[in-house]
């Protein structure tokens, strides 16, 4: 993998090495790239001029990224290996140059950041949102450089991630602070809406340029990163997984709202790429006799054969998940992600427990919004029967006292949790006879195999009378194993 950015770049081999590396990296990082799409990007690259930074990002970006929750990753690996490419100069903001400039400060120092980082920290400020109410990037982009340069503190071979030098940054320019002076400011200029829905829609616009300015100072550290580590060692330390393959159960809360996020257009992707599979199916088989009853009519050439014609029919789910302790997000996404696959079924039931048992199917019939149903499972759902401990055992047994009559040949069960019982008793016996009854029974265990059976976990004791035990940890493991049954 090539160590230095495309700019540090002086022979045409070089800049190939480059953007092999780039390249690696995107793939490394989770981003389907294929040796086609590479293709494409290097012919791309041959109508940019390399200083043109946002063009050369744009035709990276056009023949690379697919998803837009892949966005983020590209974006931080192009930081990497292409910061310190020439920015746009003046002129690439918004309005009038002149205008523009002063708007943000005085003219003269905001011509470079060697004058900017001279500002005390009150000039600074003012600066900040004077360019934020113009909504001037050039602008923006100097003032975030020279907020990295005073507030950062930035030493070369320090080995500190860019996310510490991020929070110092925004925690000296106030920045969670900004958007009440914003609205304060447009409130003494007379530009803030009286009404209630051009109100909120001028602060989204408020918190839009917040946003551009918090990236801007996170790229700024990242090209600093690069210029003092190299782009491939700084590659290692700022790789992330993608939303799709975070772990469920050690998801932070950023990692959690970017799983939520991706789950509704990738259940939507994958439920229309089902559907036209299965209208690919309906032909079937040749129907042998009905082909040579009809070559009659041709002097006995098969001139028009005939096809037998399935029809395969949709499973019916049923849920039973554990919502206790670390494998309740595990639970909820795979309920918002079954429910939104719910076309693809012929009806699905959800069951939750903790110690006891609900089902939960009322709360996604009843509401609309599958965010708000979960929400309802979470807060409102009859789970806690005796102390709040896992115990499945208890929960299986009056599961199958109050529902096993209405699991048909049928109905395809899914058991989510991790098997961890508390030492209780297991009362395999329930999931035996429901595997009689169903038609396929499948566990899904959001722990690594590594884990299962030791301590508390029973996995192996229920998963002999399941059908399959599959280890699902993340959003791809779980669009897989759902692609398998829907074609099932």
């Amino acid at each position: 993998m090539a160590s230095e950015p495309l700019a540090l770049a002086h022979s045409e081999t070089e800049m190939l090495d480059v953007l092999q590396g780039f390249v690696h990296e995107l793939r490394t990082a989770g981003l389907p790239v294929s040796m086609t799409e590479n293709l494409d990007a290097m012919r791309a690259l041959e109508h940019i001029p390399m200083g043109e930074r946002d063009a050369f990002r744009a035709a990276l970006a056009s023949t690379l990224v697919k998803h837009e929750r892949h966005w983020k990753t590209f974006e931080i690996v192009f930081d990497i290996y292409f910061g310190l490419l020439a920015q746009p100069g003046p002129g690439d903001g918004s309005g009038d140059d002149e205008a523009d400039l002063d708007a943000a400060g005085d003219g003269e120092q905001a011509e470079g950041e060697g004058a900017l980082t001279e500002l005390s920290a009150e000039e600074l400020a003012q600066m900040l949102l004077e360019a934020l109410m113009a909504d001037n990037r050039d602008a923006l982009r100097r003032l975030a450089a020279a907020a990295v340069s005073l507030y950062a503190g930035m030493e070369p071979g320090r080995p500190v991630g860019g996310t510490y030098y991020l929070y110092r940054t925004l925690r000296q320019i106030n920045f969670d602070g900004l958007l009440q002076q914003l609205q304060e400011q447009s409130k003494s200029r007379g530009r803030y809406p009286e009404e209630d829905l051009d109100r909120r829609l001028f602060d989204e616009e408020l918190q839009a340029r917040l946003k551009k300015l918090r990236d801007l100072v996170e790229s700024e550290i990242r090209r600093r990163l690069v210029e003092d580590r190299g782009s491939a060692a700084l590659a290692k330390t700022l790789r992330k997984p993608l939303p799709e393959d975070v772990d469920f159960m050690h998801a932070s809360r950023e990692e959690m709202a970017a799983i939520q996020k991706a789950i509704e257009p990738l259940t939507r992707a994958m439920a229309a790429r089902l559907a036209q599979r299965r209208r690919r199916r309906r032909r079937g088989t040749l129907d042998f006799r009905k082909t040579v009853r009809a070559s009659l009519s041709y002097g006995g050439v098969p001139a028009d054969p005939k096809f037998k014609h399935p029809r395969p029919s949709k499973p019916e789910i049923m849920v039973v998940a554990d919502i206790s302790g670390s494998v309740a997000s595990f639970a909820r996404f795979t309920l918002m992600f079954v429910y939104t696959m719910a076309s693809q079924f012929s009806k699905v039931r959800s069951f939750v427990f903790i110690d006891g048992i609900d089902e939960v199917t009322r709360f996604f019939e009843e509401s609309g919004d599958i965010n708000e149903a979960v929400y309802k499972v979470n807060t409102e759902a009859d789970v806690v029967w005796v102390d709040g401990h896992s115990d499945y055992g208890h929960a299986f047994e009056v599961f199958h006292e109050r529902f096993a009559r209405q699991v048909s040949p049928k109905t395809t069960i899914l058991f989510l949790g991790d098997a961890r019982n508390n030492y209780h008793a297991p009362q395999s016996w329930v999931v035996r006879e429901l595997s009689k009854r169903a038609r396929h029974v499948y566990w899904l265990n959001p722990e690594p195999r590594g884990y299962w059976d030791s301590g508390d976990s029973i996995v192996s004791e229920y998963g002999r009378f399941c059908d399959a035990v599959h280890e699902c940890r993340n959003l791809r493991q779980l669009e897989q194993f759902v692609a398998r049954i829907v074609e099932h």
